[in-house]
């Protein structure tokens, strides 16, 4: 059992419960007068909590939860993509080991299901937190304050095993390798497929993916998780053997788009588009009726699998760099935005005029454009906002193009 530093008195949870709903600030600013009452934990507890309502709607609901500092709030996994990470395990196996437990929510929910779980973490109150909140949530597991690498050299095999790695740097720097990360992955890969069956990755979706799985080699699977549009975690998973097929999965809430490597299109080559085609369309055709223009979600924004998007989708490319792609008939299903072309304008005075007469505001996005969207709303006197967006690219010999639209759905 760890000594938890954040032993919270009766006087102190009876504040939190009554002012959990409270603005914090106004809260620190009037102060307490009951002097059992630690306030300052007692803020912690309630800005976590309010976090956790929209993060972690399941602890929430379990009371006596404690919440840790405002940065690992922020840093944790949400609900939503710890879930997701659960679904990748589809074989639970006896023992299941996160490396780098944090607050602890990633192995809440992927541990669910084994006969072991091993929560290990370096931070003393991490650890303290991590095992007072698994005792109220009524998870049976070991908890083991002490170093990754050090842990590692002593563990018995796993069925799987689990590490979201430090991303910054001693000076706080934020880092964009596998190498700068702590613990170095890279060092403790051999070790690692030596001791589990399963090897699951997380990382920041700012990495180059396609340069950690040829760092790593054995990556048989990639998954790009966004929530809301907004990437969130750029997910691997490692065996010790490669599979015959690997793979590439765009999450964007519920919506998942799939794409697997083959001999001939390796997907995860460095500096490849996945799938190339090199179909571009000039301009949008007078006697081709493409009344409609889509922008793929943010996973697949990051994976850039936009030749694939043609080959599942009746949909052609707008241009090579715009990633924005155009079809005659709507699909209802695509993975991404969709909208209805209202007027297509070049940046000629006379089209511009008569395309925007009636215009005043609009939603503004620029691909392959040589404008910055302040620099286009300026030149064309446009109020931000509105149910316009006019999407500004670069098409053909060097057309610069104005694909004015109306949102579906």
């Amino acid at each position: 059992m760890y000594l938890c530093t954040m032993i919270i008195n009766e006087q102190t949870w009876n504040f939190i419960r009554q002012h959990a709903n409270d603005d914090v600030r106004k809260l620190a600013l009037q102060g307490c007068k009951d002097a059992e009452v630690d306030l300052l934990m007692a803020l912690q507890q309630i800005a976590g909590r309010q976090t956790a309502k929209k993060k972690l709607p399941t602890w929430v609901e379990a009371d006596g939860v404690i919440y840790p500092p405002h940065l690992n709030m922020e840093q944790c996994s949400s609900e939503q993509t710890a879930r997701y990470k659960a679904s990748l395990i589809t074989s639970k196996g006896d023992t299941y080991v996160d490396l780098t437990g944090g607050f602890g929510v990633d192995f809440y929910w992927m541990s669910q299901g084994f006969k072991h779980r091993y929560y290990i973490e370096q931070n003393a109150e991490l650890c303290a937190i991590a095992e007072h909140n698994f005792e109220v949530l009524g998870l049976e597991s070991t908890v083991r304050c002490c170093d990754t690498a050090a842990y590692l050299t002593e563990m018995d095999h796993a069925s799987v095993v689990f590490l979201d790695p430090a991303r910054r740097n001693e000076h706080g720097g934020r880092t964009y390798d596998i190498r700068d990360c702590t613990p170095n992955v890279l060092e403790l890969l051999p070790i690692l497929l030596e001791k589990a069956d399963t090897i699951i990755l997380k990382l920041s979706p700012m990495f180059d993916w396609r340069k950690a799985v040829s760092d790593l080699k054995y990556v048989s699977e990639v998954h790009i998780v966004s929530v809301a549009n907004e990437c969130k975690e750029l997910l691997l998973v490692l065996h010790q053997q490669r599979v015959d097929r690997s793979s590439i999965t765009c999450v964007n809430d519920d919506t998942v788009f799939k794409v697997f490597s083959t001999l001939e299109n390796d997907v995860f080559s460095p500096g490849k588009q996945c799938f190339p085609s090199g179909k571009t369309i000039v301009s949008l055709p007078e006697n081709d009726d493409l009344r409609y223009l889509y922008e793929p979600n943010a996973s697949i924004m990051k994976a850039g699998c936009f030749a694939e998007i043609e080959q599942q989708y009746p949909a052609r490319q707008l241009s090579t760099n715009s990633h924005l792609f155009l079809s005659s008939v709507e699909i209802t299903d695509f993975p991404g935005r969709r909208f209805q072309i209202q007027s297509v304008s070049s940046m000629n005075k006379q089209e511009l005029k008569s395309s925007l007469s009636e215009i005043k505001q609009a939603n503004i996005a620029v691909r392959n454009f040589p404008l910055s969207v302040e620099q286009l709303r300026k030149k064309l006197r446009l109020k931000d906002g509105g149910d316009i967006y006019i999407f500004a690219t670069t098409v053909g010999n060097n057309q610069h193009m104005l694909y004015i639209c109306r949102k579906i759905g």
